[in-house]
């Protein structure tokens, strides 16, 4: 199995606009932003409370300034929070995991009295129809980066095993940002999947279009390797029902909180892509000879629905507004 590792290292010139986020991005922190700005606006502080997403670009002296940080400790635009003279500029400083939070800690310095963790949320996945029994469909649902690149030969190599009784379907493309430039290096890897037979490349799609196909979806296969500060794409898969396998790599561990098929992350591409194709391969293999639902997958889809439900979330950012309002 060879292994084509992509050096991702293109800058994109597009700035973000004053809370942070880009125009045209049509991401996970940007569907976050959208919600949280609903939540002030709901509780009736829009002239009282400034949010900004990860990229500082303008501080409003006449509001309360929260920042929310989405990005890594180690992002050039997180390490102005080392400064303690710069984190004054914010009346809280919000993360989107526990395990974020511990690296801005460690790191930078960011105290924990000067923080909060109010974790992503999601609307729940509904599934009105059952999964199909003909097949295994396997799922990759995010930025090519994060680990299309072990997936791809991976899936080459279950395919001679399994044959038709597998099929991967990829919702992959950096026009999720309006970045088509970034896609350039990842051009033959897409064309690899749109030329097997057991896969299908569908590039970039709406939110609502990738909810419909996790319906559809068993396994989440995400051998990733881009430190995630949570995992909005993993969030979904396991409200839609899907099996997830991937490593304990940065915060994966907390968010799929115990329920993933989860194995230990080696920074040695090669045999980071050994292990899991033996856990993807194992995982495929029970579902295609027992056509047991595994009895995780359960109580995976009500811990993450109540857990990271925008009800709870709403609640915990009205509390988060009034205790910096008094």
């Amino acid at each position: 199995m060879a292994l084509n590792i992509i050096d991702d290292t293109q800058k994109v010139s597009l700035g973000p606009s004053k809370d942070g986020t880009y125009a045209k991005a049509q991401g996970g922190t940007e569907m976050m932003a959208k919600r949280i700005s609903d939540i002030v606006e709901r509780a009736g502080l829009s002239d009282q409370v400034n949010v900004i997403h990860s990229r500082v670009r303008h501080i409003d002296p006449a509001k309360k300034n929260i920042l929310v940080c989405h990005d890594l400790w180690n992002d050039p635009e997180s390490l102005h929070l080392k400064d303690p003279e710069l984190r004054k500029r914010f009346d809280k400083i919000v993360f989107v995991s526990n395990q974020q939070f511990q690296t801005y800690h460690l790191a930078l310095g960011v105290p924990y009295g000067e923080s909060a963790v109010i974790r992503n949320a999601i609307d729940p996945i509904e599934l009105t129809e059952s999964k199909p029994t003909d097949r295994v469909n396997l799922i990759y649902h995010t930025t090519p980066h994060r680990g299309l690149e072990l997936l791809v030969p991976c899936m080459e190599e279950l395919a001679k095993i399994h044959g038709d009784n597998i099929h991967l379907d990829v919702y992959s493309s950096f026009n999720a940002y309006g970045w088509a430039e970034r896609d350039v290096p990842y051009e033959g890897l897409f064309q690899r999947i749109k030329d097997h037979p057991q896969m299908t490349y569908h590039g970039y799609q709406p939110n609502h279009i990738v909810r419909e196909a996790l319906k559809q979806a068993h396994i989440f296969a995400y051998p990733n390797i881009w430190q995630e500060t949570s995992c909005i794409a993993a969030i979904e898969a396991m409200s839609a029902g899907c099996e997830v396998v991937c490593p304990n790599h940065a915060a994966l561990y907390e968010t799929t909180a115990g329920y993933a098929t989860m194995y230990q992350y080696d920074e040695n591409q090669m045999k980071h892509a050994n292990v899991f194709i033996n856990e993807l391969n194992a995982t495929i293999s029970h579902r295609i000879h027992s056509k047991h639902v595994p009895e995780k997958l359960e109580p995976a889809k009500q811990y993450i629905d109540q857990q990271y439900s925008w009800d709870l979330r709403e609640y915990e950012w009205k509390r988060l507004l009034k205790d910096i309002s008094l």
